[in-house]
């Protein structure tokens, strides 16, 4: 039961914005619960996590060390040279380099186990991205977005540790003593991370609800493009480095898929509620097209 509201989660995010856009006031006094909330989420992820999930980044280094650096060259210069390609304002422009300057998403995961990718390789992969974006994001942020607006990329690093570092740090240690008793509890923790998400999405629908009906087309098809050059760049250039199919689609999703929730707290934090739309409807799309391919990729043969 827990694994099929799992699964549906793009359904879940899809309606409840929907509500939270027809129905604003239902949220818009939730929105100090954003970042308590991510912190939420990264615990849940980290109490999933082993140490033993680490030691396979030395059995992987090559493929992991590949997606590394697509996650943090290719997804911020996209989300850049789309940005401009729309014409989107300063605000959407911060929003998008967000989205495409943080880690890969622990979606990512669910949708890899969905495509038969390589679930432990994805988990992997999310790990590293998360633990170098402490570092990486503020700075990235800085490079493309530093001539546009101010960027506090000292204070980001230092929120991005609390955010991050810290509840996954604590969630690995829990797992570490009371795994027994963990082990069983892991679909919990998924639908608690999925509850969030789907909430924080519709906090920050609620917030933007007068500003959507504007942007919203030229927005949508922005991310859109910004998620297609992930999904395909990842395939493609694995793909061109000798990597298998199964491979092939786990890089794919992990450079397609962001931690688009972190994105949206960074945003609201340091910039504008208008900035976290990028992320919020990111949120939404990638998990959509992820379980697309993800179904189209099951009914074929590795």
């Amino acid at each position: 039961m827990i694994k099929t509201i799992t699964m549906l989660f793009p359904l879940w995010a899809v309606l409840f914005s929907t509500i939270c856009y027809i129905y604003p006031n239902l949220v818009v006094g939730f929105k100090a619960l954003i970042v308590p909330l991510l912190i939420f989420i990264m615990f849940c992820m980290g109490i999933t996590l082993k140490i033993d999930d680490f030691k396979r980044v030395l059995k992987k280094p090559k493929i992991i060390a590949l997606t590394t650096i697509l996650q943090f060259l290719l997804m911020p210069l996209a989300a850049y040279l789309v940005s401009k390609l729309f014409n989107l304002s300063t605000d959407l422009l911060i929003g998008m380099v967000l989205v495409g300057a943080v880690s890969g998403g622990t979606a990512s995961n669910v949708i890899a186990y969905l495509a038969k990718a390589d679930v432990a390789l994805s988990i992997t992969m999310t790990i590293v991205s998360t633990l170098l974006s402490i570092l990486i994001t503020p700075y990235l942020t800085l490079i493309y977005l530093g001539q546009t607006v101010p960027v506090p990329a000292s204070s980001m690093l230092i929120s991005i540790l609390k955010i991050v570092f810290i509840p996954v740090v604590i969630g690995i240690i829990l797992n570490h003593f009371f795994h027994r008793y963990i082990d069983k509890k892991v679909d919990i923790f998924a639908l608690f991370s999925i509850i969030s998400i789907v909430f924080i999405i519709g906090i920050i629908i609620g917030i933007n609800e007068s500003k959507i009906s504007s942007i919203a087309i030229s927005l949508m098809l922005a991310i859109i493009c910004h998620n297609l050059i992930g999904l395909l760049g990842g395939y493609f250039i694995s793909k061109i480095f000798g990597y298998n199919k199964k491979e092939c689609k786990t890089v794919a999703i992990e450079v397609g898929m962001q931690n688009s929730g972190l994105a949206v707290v960074l945003a609201m934090k340091y910039f504008s509620a208008l900035s976290a739309l990028p992320g919020a409807i990111f949120s939404i799309w990638h998990n959509i097209s992820g379980s697309i391919l993800a179904g189209y990729w099951t009914k074929q043969k590795d």
